[in-house]
């Protein structure tokens, strides 16, 4: 039982590292903290040079401590209010695109790399220039200034310039539709990279047969706390049971919500201890929001967010639909590509878990079903939505998903019919349509 325990604290501190990864002031922080080490560093550096080699340079070492002042004075105050202009600007951009796209997509500017690390240059440049000035000394107090710090301030202040000019290009640049919907596919494909490893086939495993005891013997492990399933130990759960002998089953799994005091998993005949029963929810992090690092559908339900909004009367933007279609298929080629795992996972030849993962129908019920139930009447969209099919039907061999896929492409077909009468448009989509048909018509379920 011991070893549950390492896995907790694994599980605990990478829980820690994503907060502090999707937040806004972790990475300011970190700048800020090595700017004041800079400057320590560089005051502390002066003291061993020989004055005689700043003299050879008296342009750059040359002033005195009211120069020095006045030089980092003014760096400061410009660096610091510099540094709330971007706030501004930033707050700007997040609420233009909650409002434009959806509120979904505000995690991935707050988590933008080159936004954090813009805000902490500004800042941290601003507490350099406060450390160097504390030292600066002149008159009767003994003459001592930092050539070097004084210098290093003038230089970064350049540097804040140069950030100050990328910052705009950056964020003007971010808030378009392709930088938003590019960002959140090149997240959902790491995710499904990781989740689901290339080079392991298509078709599911086998599955084995599940336990067939009766619900009286399954007991209930409760959460906590009320949010969202954002990531789990599925090794850590397989282990958990291997050590027990007994079977674990999920309740809840990954982006699923769970109120406090429901059943996160349940335990085959074994009553559990509190501090089993902690250390297996320990297991289970659950948070206010979904996250994407195991939580591929997540990311798919971004874009699909995206193309709701354009598709709403308010904002009717169907080339922003038809970029959300396009990412989908991205993702969705991907997926296809790789095999889910089974739903049963074994140990020494006995089944120890029981989860309750997505499945391909899942997922691509989830990027095309809702999409398809607006797109009544738009011809762009339901064009798109068959391109998308013919393609991933020329991806995968499997037939079960070829059979996934005819059912979604006959679902747009239908609506095509019903709401497309122009018969310029009607007769180019049903040749799209037929196309697809006859990709997928040897795997057309019988009846």
């Amino acid at each position: 039982m011991s070893s549950a325990h390492p896995r907790e604290g694994k599980n605990l501190l990478r829980r820690l590292w994503l907060q502090a990864r999707y937040s806004f002031w972790f990475l300011p922080a970190v700048i800020v903290i090595s700017a004041v080490l800079l400057a320590a560093a560089l005051i502390g550096a002066d003291g061993w040079i020989d004055p005689r080699a700043f003299e050879r340079w008296p342009r750059l070492f040359g002033s005195g401590a009211d120069g020095a002042r006045g030089l980092l004075t003014t760096v400061a105050s410009s660096m610091i209010t510099v540094a709330g202009v971007v706030f501004s600007i930033t707050l700007v951009a997040l609420s233009l695109a909650s409002s434009q796209y959806t509120s979904r997509v505000l995690r991935n500017f707050m988590s933008d790399r080159v936004n954090q690390t813009v805000l902490g240059v500004f800042v941290g440049i601003f507490a350099y220039c406060l450390v160097v000035l504390r030292t600066i000394r002149g008159g009767d107090e003994g003459a001592f200034v930092p050539a070097l710090a004084v210098l290093g301030g003038l230089l970064l202040g350049f540097v804040g310039i140069a950030v100050l000019i990328y910052y705009i290009h950056h964020i003007s640049l971010s808030i378009q539709a392709s930088h938003i919907l590019a960002a959140a596919a090149s997240e959902t494909l790491r995710a499904v990279d990781h989740l689901f490893p290339e080079g392991v086939g298509e078709e599911d495993a086998a599955e084995e047969a599940p336990p067939t005891e009766s619900a009286e013997r399954w007991r209930p492990v409760l959460a906590d706390k009320t949010g969202y399933v954002q990531s789990l130990d599925a090794a850590g759960l397989l282990a958990f049971a291997g050590e027990r002998r007994t079977v674990v089953r999920m309740e809840r799994s990954i982006g699923q919500f769970v109120v406090e005091g429901a059943p996160l998993a349940s335990v085959l005949g074994v009553d559990l201890a509190d501090e089993d029963r902690r250390q297996l929810s320990g297991l289970y992090s659950v948070g206010p929001q979904r996250t994407v690092e195991q939580d591929a559908a997540f990311g798919i339900r971004q874009i699909v967010d995206v193309a709701l909004k354009a598709l709403s009367p308010g904002i009717n933007d169907t080339t922003t639909a038809v970029m959300c279609i396009d990412y989908l298929t991205a993702i969705l080629v991907r997926l296809t590509e790789r095999r889910i795992e089974s739903r049963f996972r074994s140990e020494d030849g006995e089944v120890r878990l029981l989860t309750c993962g997505p499945t391909y129908s899942s997922m691509v019920a989830e990027a095309f079903d809702q999409i398809r139930q607006n797109a009544a009447g738009n011809v762009a969209v339901l064009e798109g939505l068959l391109g998308a099919f013919a393609l991933l039907a020329g991806r995968t061999r499997a037939s079960s998903r070829r059979h996934i896929l005819w059912d979604h492409a006959q679902a747009v077909i239908e609506v095509l019919r019903r709401s497309i009468d122009a018969p310029r448009d009607r007769e180019r989509l049903e040749e799209h349509a037929t196309r697809v048909t006859r990709l997928l018509g040897e795997f057309q379920p019988a009846g």
